[in-house]
């Protein structure tokens, strides 16, 4: 006869107040979540640097100086969402994040990003990055 076994959670939902806590906090729960999700090495670096790249600004259009991520493991693909952030901080978050010369890191390297509003008003920026064949 074998244990019975718990149902392994595949998401999971950080809230960090803004400081030098953030980014590795996100770095690690991204990194279980991306092992649970199978993504590949590369696929996982990616997923970091969008993390951090959303980590470092999400606190400016938060509505409370927090950052809150959900993050979820699907089949070989990654979802973030970030927020509730104040109306119009979806648009924003996802502009500071372009570099001269590059543009939007986050949209160059996640497979879909979209900023979806709630009922309440707040936005929440929606990252799905995929194992790539």
């Amino acid at each position: 006869m074998t244990p019975a076994r718990e149902p392994v959670t595949r998401a999971v939902t950080v809230s960090i107040v803004e400081g030098p806590l953030v980014a590795p906090v996100l770095a690690r729960v991204v990194g279980v979540v991306s092992a649970r999700a199978d993504l590949p090495v590369d696929r996982l670096e990616d997923a970091l640097l969008v993390t951090d790249v959303l980590g470092a600004g999400a606190s400016r259009h938060g509505l409370d100086g927090r950052v809150r991520v959900r993050a979820q493991a699907l089949d070989r693909t990654l979802v973030l969402l970030v927020g509730p952030l104040a109306e119009g901080g979806g648009d924003a978050l996802l502009e500071e994040s372009r570099v001269p010369g590059f543009g939007d890191v986050v949209a160059r390297l996640a497979d879909e990003v979209t900023v979806v509003p709630d009922d309440a008003g707040a936005e929440f920026v929606r990252v799905e990055l995929s194992a790539r064949a």
